[in-house]
């Protein structure tokens, strides 16, 4: 039988710099990991002897170099083999997963979640991004009237590192959250975990490593202590940064981020409220819908999540329903061993972890009574140490106003009970928190809740409004999803993550570039208007691999006659009078007499450049940008150009996208429509 482990015995958690697993030095005096339950020695963790200099440069002239040399297209393809590769190693995170407190559910929460994000924008960034490497972000900019001077703004990757520093709670979830955005937008990164839960992340970044789908450099990973970091960072690199507000506040006071101007972007405390609307009757389903989130945001990692439901106000007179009911409810959870498949919810993650969350209940208790709460000795079947456990704590405010109901957070399981009077003070209540990652609101969508919830609006990131109509639906209050913002303004920290492809703007640089079409064409590998063109063979007749941008086609003219437009609206039943109406179309300011309709403009066009035969163009998927500039009237002419845009190649498909500028222009070569055509194109 082998001895429990020491803390001298367990090994230092290996750092990865520059392409190398390397453990940091130890003595008497390094940080040791316990295992949650049972108190056991887990692994050490120390950077001690781990050159940082050394791997930021790496990252810079190694690992950055190679990512901006791949297209946004690329780079979604290298994320879903990174979540392929975590996916096969989720047996391992959970079991791991379980040393740090973490119940089944908790894991999933942070195992799946993260992978989620991770294919959530590695499918965004294959489906919305150019397979180019400067990313266009608005329409060009046309300066000159003779198409030889234009702009465009154009988003491109940051020529540094991005440092993430991430949180205790979701070891895999922020490892993965922050890697998604900063990979696909370019950036190499040096990871930080948490030492708490460090050896799950660890073996999550393994995972990532092994995969081989990345270039050297391109990913690192320091377990032990890391602001040294920062005395190497300049305007080209990022801090991400998840924690407290005392930790980011001392980040951020950083002379590297105060005199270089290192872009830093924080998601810290937050005191979330919950409010239930005061039309909402203790016999309804929305009722128990909403006692049942407050309860799944106490049970959920034991309530170490930073979108956690802190304040529960409810309308003064159903204060006492509210308190029995949730009294009921906590007083059933089952804490213990997350192993053991009756218990609800696990351990806090350490036992400092636990000292702090007992003493800011402490501290609540000056303006409010616990409801609930036993002493936790008296928790069942936990073995070991019972300081890292925490029982489910319902308390009661006294004054719904007290200062130390909106400053003190208690970071696991608990939640306190707030009476309020009408929406206006509920409004009051909730922005008393100084700002918050999350609000809910469980209320029928009346004008008084549409007041609430522009009224918290402003101090939050995120505001989830649940009534009888989305109660199955609703994803949850403490459930940031990828394509929404994760972050909020005040003690929040005034940063975001997250956010669909909106979370790629932390890692690239807006730049406006101004030159002639051609220039502009070849920075961006987006034609732009006036830059050459290519006539030949019909585009239409090109797959997608020959097809060049700036591959043209010019069709027409086409004389438009009454009878055409009269067709049009008797085919399409669009009997608008402007386009069937003599006398009503003459009176029409804009017109002044019958024009055509502006999709028969559309159709006529198509019918010109279209090449009819099987070719490999495979569908016509969509257009963006129509905007009909002069009508087009009975008697005249029009021209269609068809000039090849962008393309790109979808990862593991036989096609790709073909985006097309479209012109149609009349008789005088004056601009009477444009649009972009999207089409799918085989390889």
């Amino acid at each position: 039988m082998s001895a429990t482990p020491s803390a001298t015995t367990v090994d230092v958690l290996p750092s990865h710099v520059c392409d190398q697993w390397r453990a940091g030095r130890a003595d008497a005096g390094t940080p040791v990991l316990h295992d949650a339950v049972t108190g056991v020695p887990v692994a050490r963790v120390s950077a001690d002897g781990i050159d940082l200099a050394a791997a930021v440069d790496h990252a810079r002239e190694v690992g950055g170099p190679a990512l901006r040399a791949m297209t946004f297209t690329d780079r979604a393809a290298v994320l879903r083999r990174l979540f392929k590769a975590v996916i096969a190693a989720k047996g391992e995170l959970y079991d791991l997963s379980a040393r740090a407190g973490a119940t089944p559910d908790d894991a999933w929460f942070d195992v799946d979640g993260g992978i989620g994000a991770m294919a959530s924008y590695a499918s965004r960034g294959g489906r919305k991004l150019p397979d180019t490497t400067v990313w266009v972000d608005h329409d060009l900019v046309r300066v000159s009237r003779d198409d030889t001077f234009h702009a465009v703004q154009a988003l491109v990757p940051l020529p540094g590192v991005a440092v993430h520093v991430n949180a205790f709670n979701f070891p895999v979830w922020g490892l993965l959250e922050k890697l998604a955005p900063t990979l696909l937008a370019g950036v190499p990164a040096i990871v930080k975990p948490a030492p708490q839960a460090a050896f799950v992340a660890v073996r999550a970044f393994r995972a990532l490593v092994e995969a081989e789908a990345l270039p050297p450099g391109t990913i690192q990973l320091v377990t032990g202590g890391a602001v040294d970091l920062l005395a190497h960072l300049d305007h080209r690199d990022v801090v991400a940064f998840t924690g407290s507000s005392a930790t980011a506040r001392r980040l951020a006071s950083h002379p590297a981020v105060l005199e270089r101007n290192v872009r830093f972007n924080a998601e810290t405390d937050s005191i979330n409220a919950v409010v239930l609307g005061p039309e909402v009757m203790p016999d309804s389903a929305l009722f128990d819908d909403f006692l049942d989130e407050v309860v799944a945001e106490c049970r959920a990692k034991a309530g170490q999540r930073c979108t956690a439901i802190r304040r529960v106000l409810v309308p003064s007179d159903r204060l006492d329903v509210v308190t029995e009911r949730l009294a009921d409810r906590f007083t059933a959870l089952v804490v213990g061993d997350p192993r053991r498949d009756d218990v609800d919810l696990g351990p806090l993650v350490d036992r400092t972890q636990g000292e702090a969350v007992r003493a800011a209940i402490t501290r609540l208790s000056d303006a409010a009574t616990v409801v609930t709460g036993p002493d936790p000795a008296e928790l069942r079947g936990v073995d070991g140490d019972p300081g890292t456990f925490v029982a489910p704590t319902l308390l009661r405010a006294d004054d719904p106003r007290a200062p130390v109901l909106h400053d003190v957070e208690a970071f696991g399981p608990v939640a306190t009970l707030l009476g309020y009077d009408g929406p206006v003070d509920a409004a009051d209540l909730v922005a008393r928190g100084g700002g918050g990652l999350v609000a809910s609101v469980f209320a029928p969508p009346t004008s008084d809740t549409a007041d609430l919830v522009r009224a918290i609006a402003p101090h939050h990131g995120r505001v989830l409004v649940v009534d009888e109509t989305s109660m199955a639906a609703q994803t949850g209050h403490g459930s940031p999803l990828p394509r929404l913002h994760h972050g909020g303004p005040g003690r929040a920290g005034g940063g975001s993550e997250l956010g669909g492809l909106e979370g790629l703007h932390h890692y690239l640089q807006r730049v406006s570039i101004q030159g002639s079409p051609d220039l502009l064409t070849a920075v961006t590998g987006r034609w732009a208007s006036g830059a050459a063109r290519h006539e030949g063979t019909h585009p239409f007749r090109k797959h997608f691999d020959e097809l060049e941008v700036g591959d043209s086609v010019v069709a027409g003219p086409r004389h438009v006659t009454r009878e055409d437009i009269d067709a049009f609206a008797d085919l399409t039943g669009d009997h608008f009078y402007a386009h069937t109406d003599e006398d009503a179309a003459a009176r029409n300011p804009l017109f002044g007499g019958i024009v055509a309709h502006g999709y028969f403009l559309l159709s006529a066009a198509a019918g010109l450049f279209v090449a009819p035969e099987e070719g490999p163009v495979l569908a016509n998927t969509g257009l963006d940008g129509l905007r009909f500039m002069k009508p087009i009237r009975p008697g005249d002419e029009i021209t269609v150009t068809l000039t090849c845009m962008a393309k790109a190649l979808r990862p593991g498909e036989a096609h790709g996208e073909v985006r097309w500028a479209a012109e149609i222009t009349d008789g005088e070569g004056e601009l009477a429509a444009v649009y972009q055509l999207l089409t799918v194109v085989a390889a």
